[in-house]
């Protein structure tokens, strides 16, 4: 079993939201997951990224690859938070 974090959309139409999700890479885009890790909204301004870093980080030490698009949002959170603690 391949397992990947990847984006789950949600919402309406003309208004959607992702769910960062932990699944096998065989079921579909918004089929059952194992595990639901993230939110990613681009809709708001600025982007909406709420992250579970601890789960994040255990899925990708067990193995499991993110897509493309679940890397980016990766980066951009790990950009956002290191001010963050830097500050305090």
């Amino acid at each position: 079993m391949a397992v990947v974090l990847r984006l789950s959309r949600a919402g309406t139409h003309k208004a959607p939201f992702y769910h960062v999700v932990a699944t096998d890479s065989r079921n579909a885009r918004d089929g059952k997951y194992i595990e639901d890790v993230g939110i990613y909204d681009p809709t708001q301004q600025p982007e909406r990224i709420e992250l579970k870093a601890e789960r994040i980080e255990h899925w990708l030490k067990v193995g499991a690859t993110p897509s493309q698009t679940v890397a980016m949002i990766l980066k951009r959170a790990k950009k956002t938070a290191q001010p963050a603690e830097k500050k305090a």
